[in-house]
């Protein structure tokens, strides 16, 4: 793909998302374009942030680390979207500003006690296995309250929200099912007490439905870079 093609796409995306978030939330600055680079060179990602893209995608950390090598002149906010295995969160607690894949005390107490003191906290949200389908990844709807609790307490972590990645996003039904039980979760977290801001739902086939349900956070990939 030219870098004209990447960038009339990234345009097409940011306009699609502004109408979608005045449209539903009455405020074009409603919701926060994560664009996932994932598998596409520093080259693209540099080209979207001369045109003002920010907060970047990443779901393998070894690519994702050579990536801060290459671009580490620029401000980016990196956002962790993908499975974190034990032996690779320290470099995730040292450079990333979001992860968006917790599911289990053990990561994120290691991102915690990793994360160096003089950074900010690491922005974290909870994943949500929306379908409890045992073969996905994520908390089960019943546990993601105590989950959320323990992550809140934790000093390098700050808490933000929820994530999920739907089971069958092709099915209108189920995933209008599927967003309404986050947003009931993420109202549930607010009404325990805890200071959480942040929806993340919502890719390149169902951005409409995720903002309409309340989306924060899209993450849009092929969308913007094309297919891989």
């Amino acid at each position: 793909m030219t870098q004209t093609t990447l960038i009339e796409r990234y345009q097409t995306v940011i306009a699609h998302i502004k109408q979608l978030s005045h449209q539903y939330r009455q405020d074009e600055t409603a919701v926060q374009l994560i664009a996932v680079s994932k598998t596409f060179p520093s080259a693209d990602i540099r080209t979207l942030y001369q045109q003002g893209q920010r907060h970047f995608g990443e779901n393998y950390i070894q690519e994702w680390a050579q990536k801060t090598e290459e671009l580490a002149d620029l401000d980016i906010t990196w956002h962790i979207i993908g499975q974190i295995q034990s032996n690779k969160s320290r470099i995730v607690a040292e450079k990333a500003a979001w992860v968006h894949t917790v599911d289990r005390e053990k990561i994120a107490r290691r991102l915690s006690e990793q994360r160096p003191p003089q950074s900010p906290p690491l922005n974290v949200c909870i994943e949500v296995n929306t379908s409890g389908s045992a073969d996905k990844h994520g908390v089960v709807a019943e546990n993601v309250l105590a989950l959320a609790q323990q992550v809140a307490a934790m000093p390098q972590l700050r808490l933000r929200g929820l994530m999920c990645v739907p089971s069958h996003p092709e099915d209108e039904q189920k995933l209008q099912q599927e967003f309404a039980l986050m947003q009931q979760l993420f109202k549930g977290l607010q009404a325990a007490g805890l200071d959480v801001d942040t929806l993340s739902m919502g890719m390149s086939a169902d951005m409409q439905q995720a903002i309409a349900a309340g989306a924060t956070h899209v993450r849009i990939g092929s969308a913007i870079f094309g297919h891989r």
